[in-house]
């Protein structure tokens, strides 16, 4: 056997090792800060911090169904209507690709509706983004129309 293989068979023997003493529950783990049966705290590390963190639930990826109205202009109301947006504290955001990192104001409404207003860009196509604990969701195209 070789040198390279052997090295390969000696690092595969500690992979379950590995994987086990990083997912030990309630413990500090390097680079994720404190974990509790595998939660991550979004607001800190310290127990008293975890127990009132809200709990976001990452598997459920957000899916935007309607965007109401589907053009307006930049200052104007638009509802984003969709599943999964997940629970106030879990929810971070909403994008225009067309604002590019811009700062959006929304309100959230609950876990399948979002108020936003259109920010003030140029006209022409843009995508709405959602940005929630369970991931990103983008909506079909979008007319900005001109003011």
């Amino acid at each position: 056997m070789t040198p390279r293989f052997l090295s390969f068979l000696i690092l595969l023997s500690l992979l379950p090792f590995a994987q086990h003493s990083l997912a030990e529950e309630g413990v500090i783990v390097d680079g994720a800060g404190y974990t509790l049966h595998d939660a991550q705290s979004i607001k800190g590390h310290d127990e008293q911090t975890l127990e009132k963190d809200p709990v976001c639930d990452s598997s459920k990826k957000p899916k935007i169904v309607k965007v109401e109205p589907d053009e307006a202009k930049p200052g104007q109301k638009v509802t984003i209507k969709g599943e999964n947006f997940g629970t106030k504290d879990c929810f971070h955001g909403v994008a225009f690709s067309a604002a590019g990192p811009a700062h959006i104001d929304y309100i959230f409404v609950s876990d399948t509706t979002i108020e936003t207003t259109v920010p003030d860009v140029r006209p022409g196509m843009s995508f709405i983004d959602i940005i929630s604990g369970g991931g990103n969701a983008r909506s079909k195209a979008f007319l900005v129309q001109s003011k």
